[in-house]
């Protein structure tokens, strides 16, 4: 790969993972606006692996915290961190049971159009302006119950649909539920975690199948995007505990209506002829 695409490729992965704008929505426009060919399935693995590392090293304590809850938890003593580590998984069965649905029947094929991408980034920007707008702030992580975990985890689900945006989705929910706006989006990037996890040996399986090899771009471009998902994260915990989430709103508007007039006027169609 060029250096170049090296650059941009983990800027875009690395931010637009954690930040509530869509991931999809961005990457869509890279390889139209470039004309580059696919970076690979091991450059996908690094970029999985840089934002799993990124979410693990922010988050350490808590990471940390939940490991010795999970211990505690088989040697038979419920704590609180256990009963999070708990509820995390309850959280994630529902996106794992839906990503192998899709991947089963190929229906993630049939929603991956740039109409599609740019319809969800702007209906689930205007979802998250209302459950941030109205939704009251009055729960904490301490109060996760089993419910609200489990709607968390079916948001999650749904992100799996292209232009969703994962961290927008489950952070709109934990909103909706009234919990506060820096502990949605904790409870967001912790229930991240197994589901980034899980994508990138997903990726893995399908590199190694097909022979695949690493490659030094592939291992720059992996602690690139470390470097960048963690800068996304450090900034998006630091907007939420000052501000609303409305600057993230009329960003995904944005994108959603730019995407549509590019596919309106055949954009994408003369890209990829």
């Amino acid at each position: 790969m060029f250096l170049e695409q090296i650059i941009v490729l983990a800027v875009i992965q690395g931010i637009t993972e954690f930040l509530p704008i869509s991931s999809s929505g961005h990457l869509i426009l890279v390889p139209a606006l470039t004309g580059w060919k696919d970076q690979g399935l091991i450059v996908d693995v690094m970029v999985h692996m840089g934002s799993f590392l990124a979410v693990i090293t922010y988050f350490w304590r808590d990471v940390l915290a939940l490991t010795l809850g999970a211990l505690n938890l088989l040697r038979g003593r419920m704590t609180d961190h256990g009963r999070l580590g708990l509820l995390i998984v309850v959280a994630t069965i529902p996106a794992v049971a839906f990503g192998l649905f899709v991947k089963k029947t190929g229906m993630i094929d049939a929603v991956r159009g740039p109409e599609i991408v740019a319809w969800n980034a702007i209906i689930f920007g205007v979802l998250m302006y209302f459950a941030d707008r109205f939704g009251k702030h009055v729960k904490a992580m301490e109060n996760m119950t089993f419910m609200p975990a489990l709607i968390i985890g079916l948001a999650q689900a749904v992100a799996i649909i292209p232009g969703t945006s994962r961290s927008g989705i489950t952070m709109t929910a934990a909103r909706f539920l009234g919990f506060q706006r820096s502990e949605a989006a904790r409870f967001s990037f912790l229930v991240g975690i197994p589901a980034i996890a899980g994508a990138g040996v997903l990726v893995l399986g399908e590199a190694i199948s097909d022979g695949a090899t690493i490659s030094g771009d592939a291992i720059i471009t992996g602690i690139l995007t470390f470097f960048t998902a963690l800068a996304a994260i450090w900034f998006l915990m630091a907007i939420v505990k000052r501000y609303s989430l409305t600057s993230f709103v009329i960003y995904r508007l944005l994108l959603g209506a730019g995407l549509l007039y590019l596919a309106h006027t055949g954009f994408f169609a003369e890209a990829g002829s």
